[in-house]
């Protein structure tokens, strides 16, 4: 990795692609908001109106993760974290694919 390169927002497995999610939840909306920097690692930023009780907020995080991605609700999941700020998201699906669609929800260049 070139030094002065953001460190990678996702990372690809067999079949799925993982992220971290920043979310706040009791938002007046639903949205991601972009990236920032958690620590030395690069994550989303989302924002949800759900509360944070009983899973609700985890539940509408998925949601708003599979329509940015435009990928089936059941492919999306809270894979750790859940009671945390700081979740980290699984899709199932073909890694090249959603790589793509991160870039370009993003507005990211590949090199």
């Amino acid at each position: 990795m070139n030094p002065s390169s953001p460190p990678p927002l996702w990372a690809i497995g067999a079949g799925h692609i993982d992220f971290k999610v920043r979310l706040t939840p009791k938002s007046q909306k639903n949205e991601i908001e972009g990236t920032d920097f958690y620590g030395d690692e690069l994550i989303l930023k989302a924002r949800v109106r759900a509360q944070p009780t009983e899973g609700a907020a985890n539940r509408a995080l998925e949601i708003l993760c599979a329509k940015w991605l435009s990928v089936p609700k059941s492919s999306v999941s809270v894979s750790s974290g859940s009671k945390s700020r700081i979740k980290k998201i699984r899709v199932i699906g073909d890694p090249a694919i959603l790589e793509n669609k991160f870039v370009e929800r993003l507005n990211l260049t590949r090199k």
